[in-house]
């Protein structure tokens, strides 16, 4: 009884986990330990062109242009786990609002205000890697 309710946990942790890692989250120790196969690392480096931190944008569409070296960005449906390849998640005041497979991309109606963007290169699975690959800016947008 005691193995089948153990089996029952790490089972759940495993399901729970890989929804997790599905969204962009790094999954939990128990399915890292549980699967033995530890994030890939890349030696990927990623910085925003722009916007650039501190810029001033009208309330609209912003165009996000970023540098990705060292890596090969695949399409987003790829199924292969390998270091140095996979995607990017654009994350604007923590909300996940785009995976892209290019360097330029358009913010929609981006409105008024303060605004942390952040682009991640993620592998294939949308996990990241590990460490992360991640590059952060901020700016505004004038009403």
């Amino acid at each position: 009884m005691r193995r089948c309710l153990r089996s029952v946990a790490v089972a759940t942790t495993l399901v729970l986990g890989a929804c997790g890692g599905a969204a962009g989250v790094p999954p939990s120790p128990a399915v890292s330990a549980a699967t033995s196969s530890p994030r890939p690392s890349s030696t990927a480096k990623l910085s925003i062109i722009t916007p650039a931190t501190g810029d001033v944008f009208p309330a609209g569409d912003i165009t996000l242009r970023v540098q990705l070296t060292r890596a090969r960005i695949v399409p987003i449906t790829s199924t292969t786990l390998e270091p140095n390849r996979g995607h990017l998640h654009v994350i604007l005041d923590n909300q996940l609002v785009s995976m892209t497979s290019g360097t330029t991309t358009t913010l929609p109606n981006v409105g008024p205000g303060t605004h942390l963007l952040k682009v991640e290169f993620v592998a294939s699975d949308h996990a990241p890697f590990d460490p992360r690959v991640i590059a952060a800016t901020s700016f505004t947008v004038k009403g």
